[in-house]
């Protein structure tokens, strides 16, 4: 699956305000129940959501409703064969008190594109960003000016039809979730590279943000968590021999000065949008790179030969997630400290200065309300 990322929206964009998006607003907001200082990742819920249906031919006018459940068939195909996508964006508030989105045409795109893959329909580009915006403009007393605080944006699709035959779904849900955030990860993280269980086999459905690859992630992950590892490392389903991605981002290797990567061409690695965003400041700072195959034994060796500088993963959620420690074949190996990782610091709070507007952005990257 490969995705065009580049953003087609020109640095100064601001957010329009549709007329075709219809609102019906809460008549009791939950924001002033929030407590802020105990924010669990994902479990507070904004005021609104946005909904729209497609009945096999068009999509409905997007409707922001209040959050609430949604009712189902119990035949609806998504319980039965799993044709569900989703995404994953933030909103920042920066202090001049306007909010802004990082790259959210990015995530449009790869939501069609997971479409594409799993039999579903494609949502309009234009329509999921007209949607996108309305909403976050209606809750945007719930992007908090908190340091490292934000609103995590979900937007998701699912199959509606109520059918149990086997065959792709003719009508589909699509809708917009968003919810206060704090940090994903507090310090840095111990990681497992998992040799045993796999993520994604080529030819599967790696490539999609598809909910079936989360499901079959949660018992490994469960087993690598009890033994204290926050995450476990991806390794390719034939051998087991080459490093992939970890549940939650993409995975990042500063060896030999050398910035390197899993290469998207096997098709069971998500083409995350933070690492198209890295690699792309990267080059632009003249880094070097190499989007190449990383041997489990390589890494291994590399980081006992001291020649591993920094290790990172970099997703949505953690922006960049420090590695501390890694599993590898049955052994712990302890990283440089974090505070001695000059590019993956640096990026870090580049990538925050961009995403808060502290910085000018030169890729057109991120959209202004």
């Amino acid at each position: 699956m490969n995705l065009n990322l580049t953003g087609y929206l020109s640095p100064d964009f601001i957010f329009p305000m549709s007329a075709s998006i219809l609102t019906q607003k809460t008549t009791q907001s939950r924001l002033s129940s929030v407590d802020w200082d105990n924010l669990p990742f994902g479990q507070i819920k904004s005021d609104h959501m946005l909904v729209s249906d497609f009945d096999g031919k068009e999509w409905s006018a997007p409707t922001i409703m209040p959050y609430g459940p949604m009712s189902m068939d119990p035949a609806m195909s998504a319980l039965h064969y799993g044709q569900s996508i989703f995404e994953g964006l933030k909103a920042y508030r920066g202090a001049d008190e306007r909010i802004r989105i990082f790259r959210p045409e990015a995530n449009a795109a790869r939501l069609n594109a997971s479409a594409f893959r799993m039999c579903m329909a494609q949502f309009p580009e234009e329509l999921f960003l007209e949607g996108l915006y309305a909403l976050i403009s209606l809750d945007e007393k719930w992007v908090s000016d908190r340091p490292g605080y934000s609103l995590y944006i979900r937007p998701f699709m699912f199959a509606t039809e109520a059918y149990l035959g086997i065959k792709p779904s003719e009508t589909f849900r699509f809708a917009i979730i968003t919810s206060p955030v704090g940090a994903y990860y507090q310090g840095a993280i111990k990681v497992k590279v998992e040799t045993e269980y796999t993520r994604a086999a080529k030819g599967g459905t790696g490539a999609a943000k598809a909910a079936g690859n989360y499901a079959a992630s949660l018992y490994p992950a469960k087993l690598g968590q009890e033994k204290g590892y926050r995450q476990l490392i991806w390794t390719d389903a034939a051998e087991h021999r080459y490093i992939e991605e970890s549940g939650t981002m993409n995975l990042f290797v500063v060896m030999d000065g050398v910035l390197v990567t899993p290469p998207l061409d096997s098709g069971t690695i998500l083409p995350g949008i933070t690492r198209d965003s890295i690699l792309t400041i990267a080059r632009s700072w003249g880094m070097a790179i190499e989007e190449r195959k990383i041997e489990v034994t390589e890494l291994r060796d590399a980081i006992q030969d001291q020649r591993v500088t920094e290790l990172f993963g970099a997703g949505t959620a953690a922006t960049i997630a420090q590695i501390e420690l890694i599993h590898i074949l049955g052994e712990d190996f302890p990283l440089p400290p974090v505070d001695d990782r000059p590019f993956s610091n640096k990026i870090a709070v580049y990538l925050d200065d961009l995403k808060f507007g502290r910085v000018s952005d030169p890729f057109g990257w991120v959209k202004t309300l």
